[in-house]
């Protein structure tokens, strides 16, 4: 859990702006249903019974080249261009475990990467050459081939060709997207920080790069009509667990944002509405 220094603090000193931080959580309206209850109560149980599982992959004879394991069904899909503020370089692919998103407005990204400047993995040394690069979701129907995209080829060599995916062009990046993803991202690099070692001091040991959201792709049948809601059902992402590991994202459950001035309203909640105290 985070703590916050802050809150008590900007209510201090600017009370307007605590109070529109609060007001804006109300119209930003992540609940989409009007009656969430009666739509939870539709739904299947919570699965007691399920265990954490290791199964083999789609495609466990996949082969160099291959690319997605799901026939090209995935590239008869046309995709849906964002701007998100409307109302001859060397290439590579490489997966990545610390992404994250960070920021709404302006869409910022993390990515993050091992080893310093000094000895850069093909993708930070493009990202820095260029200043652009595309973050493509990666979904189940080319997990094998987006995997194959860590194989440890010498600079300069194709990992397209080699995986079998297929490049598709972007607006405004020069740096191709994976035409087989559901979700991808036209970045511009806006900084990076180098890290250095605790245990062996003078030893680099990894990149953060910031990196801001230009443009987005979607494939159409992905989102929803206001364009601004990716169905995870199509997306079915991936995620990377630490070592060869990865996991499916099948299943999921909403869960709304409480409001203080209605859940406070009944009596036998007064109780529970006391002061911070310190250290708390």
């Amino acid at each position: 859990m985070v703590e916050n220094f802050g809150d008590d603090e900007q209510r201090a000193n600017d009370p307007s702006a605590h109070e529109q931080r609060m007001d804006s959580e109300k119209h930003v309206q992540r609940n989409p249903h009007s009656d969430f209850a009666k739509v939870q109560a539709s739904r299947p149980d919570w699965h007691t019974d399920g265990k954490w599982n290791i199964t083999k992959t789609k495609e466990p004879d996949w082969k160099l080249g291959q690319g997605g394991n799901d026939g090209g069904e995935s590239l008869k899909k046309n995709h849906v261009e964002i701007n998100p503020y409307e109302e001859g370089e060397s290439t590579n692919l490489a997966p990545f475990s610390y992404t994250q998103v960070i920021n709404h407005d302006p869409p910022i990204f993390t990515v993050g990467f091992a080893g310093g400047y000094d000895n850069a993995k093909d993708t930070l040394r493009n990202l820095i050459d260029t200043g652009e690069c595309v973050i493509n979701i990666i979904s189940e129907h080319f997990i094998e081939a987006a995997n194959a995209t860590s194989i440890n080829s010498p600079y300069g060599i194709s990992e397209w060709a080699l995986t079998g995916l297929h490049p598709a062009p972007c607006t405004d990046v020069k740096a191709s997207r994976v035409k087989e993803a559901i979700f991808s991202i036209e970045g511009k690099l806006m900084d990076t920080k180098e890290f250095e070692s605790r245990g062996t001091p003078g030893k680099k040991t990894g990149v953060l790069a910031i990196i801001e959201g230009v443009r987005f792709w979607v494939r159409e049948d992905a989102i929803n009509e206001d364009r601004n809601i990716i169905d995870p059902g199509i997306l079915r992402p991936m995620s990377r667990l630490g070592g060869i590991t990865y996991g499916r994202t099948v299943e999921g459950i909403e869960i709304p944002r409480p409001d203080f001035s209605e859940a406070t309203k009944p009596e036998e909640m007064k109780p529970l509405i006391k002061p911070k105290v310190e250290g708390q």
